[in-house]
């Protein structure tokens, strides 16, 4: 009842903000102008743009003990990005991505083909989107609306990101306020459609896009001790009912007695017509040290399970970035889960090297998981040039499959 009491609060809201967005935007829109004017306006945003193009070609190999068949994908993204200049307060942002194999496709990417259900999973699908399509307004100094296609990124990407991971990235067609005024910030965004990693040129065996009805809000304030944030994500997803949640929280960063400290605290609960009726919690706690050249860091992480009915979930974040590197708690097990790790990482020359053992357990009831080592090696020729090579290793104690994956990845940016 909690929770459905919040949705019908929140939800009074839902046609508010696109109202308002529209509004901004109109009301710009009607200041008087000649016929030439907005056509030298239009020239100016044009002529004092930028345009860009990034290449990305990555191979990834995919090893598990089951009766699956060994995946191996060789892709390349191109991506286009079009930013015109600001003029009367106003700027436009257009970017597209193509993703092609190149060479080896031998891999399962929730695409209907003739890989479907036989290989690993990777989840790159090949195809061409629109990757963000957006008109900015400044309102104000620090003060900016955005309505449109655009990348979403809160903090660590905990609860939304983009994906930027994948390569096809996770984008959201949404109205954003963002104000930085001093200390404070706000970060508030309106969803109406998330468009996920797994669209491409061929159908999906996954929802490719969330039918949203969502709200995110980020407050943040940076203090001599630190920076406290206070989130709010109210996620109603029409057709992804189980993944419709509220969640609530804050968390601190800052430096205490010389160590790098990062805490979380949030509570969940079922929204929308999520069919689950649940309430439960999330706990980050990490703490990080720079001991001559190496970079120690110590973390616990938990997403609480409500008795087994159900675990603690974050659809919108870039969850590669979380538990393990070979992706096996995409989907938060209804026994939660907790996730005990450290890593130590250096920079050597041009080269950083990192790596990062974790132990998983289960939240509800004593269940071992598992265990997995992650090992990075990046080398940056240039800001435009880079390579990097990554390994994942899984160990399974019960939960899925023991499970390696490796990564060699080049950047180029012109």
């Amino acid at each position: 009842m909690k929770a459905r009491r919040y949705s019908r609060k929140i939800n009074a809201y839902s046609m508010v903000a696109p109202m308002f967005a529209a509004g901004i935007f109109a009301s710009a829109l009607s200041a008087p102008a000649s016929a030439q004017g907005i056509a030298d306006d239009i020239a100016s945003m044009i002529s004092g743009g930028t345009a860009k193009v990034a290449m990305r070609y990555r191979f990834e190999d995919v090893e598990q003990d089951n009766a699956l068949d060994d995946a191996t994908a060789s892709t390349l993204r191109t991506r286009l990005t079009l930013q015109s200049a600001t003029v009367n307060k106003f700027s436009v942002l257009f970017e597209a991505d193509n993703i092609l194999t190149l060479g080896a496709d031998d891999y399962d990417s929730f695409q209907l083909n003739k890989y479907r259900g036989n290989h690993s999973l990777i989840a790159d699908p090949v195809g061409t989107e629109i990757n963000q399509s957006s008109v900015k307004y400044m309102i104000a100094e620090g003060a900016s609306a955005t309505l449109g296609r655009q990348r979403i990124n809160h903090a660590a990407q905990r609860f939304v990101g983009s994906v930027g991971w994948r390569q096809n990235e996770q984008t959201m067609d949404a109205y954003s306020y963002n104000r930085v005024a001093g200390k404070f910030s706000i970060d508030y965004s309106y969803l109406w459609n998330v468009n996920r990693i797994f669209k491409g040129s061929k159908a999906s065996a996954q929802v490719t896009d969330f039918d949203s009805d969502s709200h995110a809000l980020l407050l943040s304030s940076k203090e001599n001790w630190g920076t406290l944030s206070g989130f709010l994500y109210a996620l109603d997803f029409s057709n992804g009912v189980g993944a419709s949640s509220v969640t609530y929280g804050l968390s601190y960063g800052g430096t205490v007695a010389g160590f790098a400290l990062n805490a979380t605290f949030a509570g969940q609960s079922d929204y929308g017509d999520n069919p689950l009726s649940y309430d439960t919690e999330y706990l980050a706690l990490d703490i990080g040290k720079k001991l001559g050249s190496l970079n120690f860091v110590m973390g616990y992480e938990q997403l609480g399970s409500d008795d087994g009915v159900a675990g603690f979930s974050t659809p919108l974040a870039t969850l590669h970035k979380f538990q393990g590197f070979a992706d096996m708690f995409l989907n938060t097990p209804a026994k939660g889960i907790e996730d005990i790790y450290v890593t130590v990482g250096t920079t050597v020359n041009k080269f950083a090297l990192s790596a990062t053992y974790h132990d998983f357990d289960a939240d509800e009831g004593s269940a071992d998981y598992g265990s997995e080592l992650d090992v990075v090696i990046g080398y940056t020729v240039s800001p435009k040039v880079n390579f990097e090579a990554k390994y994942a290793a899984y160990d399974s104690d019960g939960f899925a499959v023991d499970t390696d994956k490796l990564w060699l990845t080049m950047n180029l940016a012109f």
